[in-house]
């Protein structure tokens, strides 16, 4: 197997690409085939094989400066120019009795055999096939090319990749039948933000590849291809130790914490303490020695951070030790390949508490994309399987009352839901927490006093002698008890 020198791609491709076989390349123009083409020979040029460049229509000062702006050295990189001469323009020199594909194409055919045979390279490039599919004039005899072509190759063992700009969809699956394999390159324009990059992987005979769409990105360094995450590829059965939240009266209302593995959600109106009581879990994980990450789709970490300070916490210091890590994602650039990437990322580093804030901005920041909520899903089952802790953040619509809504079904993405409310006591707003659903074990029903100070994060007694706290505005019982009958 030859690496392709393409983070993730290796992945996607499940080793890498089989030697000795011809891959098409297909996709418009900007979409990063002639970047591929280059980290591939590169990859070759670092294992110490012998590489070459064909190239059909640019020249080697263009693709000279295409590595340039990766910051790649290309000297000693083999590139041979097939290019038509200068004097093509002169009128004395065009063909009148021939038509050029009986004169160019064969003379392209055997610069190109020839420049093989003088490298004896181990990877070809040979970009592009829309210039040999022109030539070629019918699709019967670009057929017979290709497929001379990949015989020629074959016997002289060298892995090639052909690039096509799908300048023609004949000729694109008249190559795709040929091929060995075929990797398609897409990008899409979004109505707001960075465009869209997706890889997938049409075929590959014999070999098993993972399916799908696969986000990537073109930045200075070349492709990096971030693999669609598949959560069933992870599943194990294993015990799960329940996790303290520093907070003994939490503790108590959680039947004594919450479980590795397990996804907990924060839900409440805007300003009752959701983040802050995500940080607190965070906090409380940092006490165990144990690494965690946050990933803030609306708040800057510098706000995080100041908050966090004046609950007492010791978020700073975390970080200072490179136990926690916090990642502030600009919704504008964000694809759920990327997203997932990093997940995975922080769990490869031992990421044992995960804190997504807020689920709301999440949504927000990719809401064109379909099946987003199965894409959380994935992700959350790939983080149990890892025995990681989950803390999701849920911002609902309104203040008070029981009509509150969130943007995402609770039911289906979380295994615990606590909820903080606002309510009204004595001419004072006051808050209250309770844990409406919990899957790793029993649970208070009770509805528990919260509040926050320089102190940080209180959960007080249970609210005895009231209806309605969930409403925002209770009725005391001790008010509406009858009066005591007179003996």
């Amino acid at each position: 197997m030859l690496s392709t020198g393409i983070p993730g791609l290796d992945t996607v491709l499940e080793g890498g690409l089989t030697k000795d076989r011809i891959y098409l390349v297909e996709g418009e123009p900007g979409t990063g085939k002639t970047t591929t083409g280059l980290q591939f020979l590169l990859e070759g040029i670092r294992q110490g094989e012998s590489v070459l460049y064909i190239t059909l229509a640019e020249t080697q000062q263009e693709l000279a400066a295409v590595a340039l702006s990766h910051g790649w050295d290309i000297s000693d990189l083999h590139v041979h120019e097939v290019l038509p001469a200068e004097d093509m323009l002169n009128a004395d020199t065009q063909y009148t009795m021939f038509h050029p594909s009986e004169v160019e194409l064969s003379d392209m055919l055997k610069t190109i055999l020839t420049a093989v045979e003088e490298k004896k390279p181990v990877r070809i490039v040979l970009d592009s096939l829309s210039e040999l599919q022109l030539l070629a004039e019918s699709p019967l005899r670009y057929r017979r090319q290709v497929l001379a072509l990949k015989q020629f190759f074959a016997r002289r063992q060298c892995t090639v990749l052909m690039l096509d700009d799908r300048t023609s969809s004949l000729g694109d699956l008249q190559v795709r039948s040929i091929a060995h394999g075929v990797i398609q390159l897409d990008h899409s324009v979004k109505d707001y933000g960075k465009e869209r990059r997706r890889l997938r992987i049409v075929k590959y005979r014999g070999h098993s590849f993972v399916g799908g769409l696969h986000d990537y990105v073109l930045h200075r360094g070349g492709l990096e291809v971030h693999p669609r995450l598949v959560a069933s590829e992870t599943r194990a059965i294993n015990a799960r130790r329940q996790l303290s939240s520093g907070l003994a009266d939490l503790d108590l209302l959680l039947g004594g914490g919450i479980e590795e593995g397990t996804s907990t959600l924060i839900v409440g109106p805007p300003g009752t303490g959701k983040s802050s009581l995500a940080a607190q879990f965070v906090s409380a994980a940092h006490s165990r020695g144990e690494k965690t990450s946050m990933f803030l789709f609306e708040e800057s970490a510098s706000n995080l951070l100041h908050r966090a300070d004046g609950l007492n916490m010791t978020l700073r210091s975390a970080i200072d030790t490179g136990q926690l890590t916090i990642q502030q994602v600009d919704p504008a650039e964000l694809t759920p390949g990327q997203f997932s990437a990093a997940i995975v990322a922080a769990v490869q580093r031992g990421t044992r508490v995960v804190v997504i804030d807020s689920l709301n901005g999440y949504l927000q920041a990719v809401p064109d994309e379909r099946f987003l909520v199965t894409h959380l899903h994935e992700i959350l089952t790939y983080l149990g399987q890892n025995k990681v802790a989950t803390i999701l953040v849920g911002v609902q619509q309104g203040m008070l009352g029981s009509t509150m809504s969130t943007a995402l079904d609770a039911s289906y993405v979380a295994d615990n839901v606590l909820m903080l409310r606002y309510f009204e006591d004595d001419g004072e707003i006051k808050q209250a927490v309770s844990v409406f659903k919990k899957r790793g074990s029993m649970h208070e029903r009770t509805i528990r006093a919260f509040s926050m100070s320089k102190e940080g994060i209180k959960v007080g007694q249970v609210l005895r002698g009231y209806r309605g706290i969930l409403t925002g505005v209770p009725v005391s019982l001790t008010e509406h008890k009858a009066p005591a009958a007179s003996p």
